[in-house]
């Protein structure tokens, strides 16, 4: 197939469309084309993901709009099917692949899952197929990693026989749909007609822009707009650090900078998880690891984010009367607020450390399963609370019974969420991260 007929076909959604990874991103994305249209096969390692899914059930879990919905009624139309079998993809005109992309101890990209996807993918890939990376991933891997494998393995020529883009993702758990509707995108092409024709498809889904460009410059720009966020988020939580220091509210700080023109301070917090922001700076400092190219305020920042959890830990020990053998509350182990997506969770990081001292945490989330519960039962006899997620859930906690429940009535509040007024009222010693203004001696 050229690329020509291949455009064809996505006009007239007769193109065979099919995605590796049913996660947060790879899931709606089949999704929404099969809406569309489109006939999608979906291929996922766990088959109890692809039974789910099969059954018009989505397997994420946490507030989606619209997504149970829109899996439950594409599976029954028949234009999504899932399977872990990569033989359904033999007839497959269009592959996007969504894999996870993450990195070692030593910050360097890992794609055990990228390359296992790409070469179980080449032994079934036909000819004229145009295969899509969506995962975000360090700048230079299409050329360095993707392509050399797709060559090695089935000896077609690339513009040729096969054809390589890339389209990074641009999602947030509990925006999903929303995210891959409304957000522009950059389609990377391995020419400028792959990238026109990846223009044609994106712009079925996708309400706004959708610009090409080639592989290095989508690399750059998913890895850059990560990057970008966490260096803001590891000043605005520098400023809560230095807040608390001189006896000052960052909140109220924040309000009032924000007041100034083109200085939009992000939220400081209990810690930056998820698949993402941990990782994709790294993605991008890697890409010139072997180049003269100093590199400084990406790790700086990420020293900075990664601490985070360690001074919740700090607060912790300063307030609470003594930790060994107590039980202290943690609420909300999810990285995201209204999310289950627990991946690299700050408040993990927090247990690990409470352990350390022979605490027992308590844990509560109403998003994940295994942590569900009444959360004041839950805080019965613990020293202290410490709010790690902003829950919606959260924001109408009872104070007061929660007061009644907890040994000492401490809630140490990492994200902003309690009321202090409310707090005062109902008797709850309250610790707001970078927040020393109502302390005394």
């Amino acid at each position: 197939m050229t690329l020509a007929q291949l455009e064809k076909s996505i006009k007239n959604r007769s193109a065979n469309l099919a995605v590796i990874g049913l996660g947060y991103v790879g899931l709606p994305v089949a999704a929404l084309f099969a809406q569309k249209g489109f006939k999608v096969t979906g291929v996922d390692i766990k088959q109890s993901r692809t039974d789910l899914i099969n059954q018009g059930v989505s397997p994420i879990e946490g507030k989606e709009p619209g997504l149970s919905e829109l899996i439950a009624s594409v599976v029954d139309s028949g234009n999504l099917k899932a399977t872990t079998d990569y033989q359904a993809l033999r007839d497959a005109d269009i592959i996007m692949i969504d894999v996870e992309t993450p990195v070692n101890q030593d910050h360097i990209p890992e794609y055990h899952a990228l390359r296992s996807a790409v070469t179980s993918l080449v032994q079934v890939l036909k000819k004229g197929a145009l295969i899509i990376v969506e995962s975000t991933v360090m700048p230079g891997t299409l050329e360095k990693i993707v392509l050399p494998i797709i060559e090695k393995e089935t000896g077609y020529a690339l513009n040729k026989d096969f054809f390589l883009g890339n389209c990074p993702e641009r999602v947030m758990p509990g925006k999903l749909l929303r995210n891959l509707r409304t957000m522009s995108r950059v389609a990377g092409g391995g020419s400028e007609e792959t990238a026109r024709v990846m223009v044609s498809l994106y712009s079925i889904i996708v309400e706004a822009d959708v610009d090409p460009a080639d592989w290095i410059t989508a690399e750059i720009v998913k890895t850059a707009e990560n990057t970008y966020r966490d260096v803001q988020i590891a000043f605005a939580n520098e400023v809560a650090l230095i807040s608390e220091a001189l006896g000052a509210d960052v909140w109220k700080v924040r309000e009032l900078v924000r007041k100034s023109p083109g200085r939009e301070m992000l939220f400081p917090g209990a810690g930056v998880g998820g698949h993402c922001i941990p990782k994709d700076p790294w993605l991008l400092a890697s890409s010139v690891r072997d180049l003269d190219v100093p590199v400084r305020l990406i790790p700086a920042a990420r020293d900075i984010n990664t601490s985070m959890p360690a001074h919740m830990f700090a607060l912790v020990k300063q307030h609470a009367a003594g930790l060994k053998g107590k039980k202290v509350l943690i609420l909300g182990y999810a990285y995201l607020h209204d999310s289950d997506d627990d991946r690299n969770s700050p408040s993990a990081i927090l247990v690990d450390f409470l352990k350390d001292v022979g605490a027992e945490p308590v844990i509560h989330d109403p998003f994940i399963k295994s942590f569900q519960g009444d959360v004041l039962e839950m805080a019965r006899g613990c020293v202290a609370a410490v709010l790690m997620t902003a829950h919606s859930e959260y924001q109408e906690l009872d104070l007061a019974g929660l007061v009644s429940a907890l040994e000492d009535p401490l809630l140490i509040d990492g994200r902003n969420v309690i009321d202090p007024d409310s707090a005062i009222q109902t008797g709850l010693t309250l610790v707001r991260l970078g927040d020393t203004s109502r302390e005394t001696d």
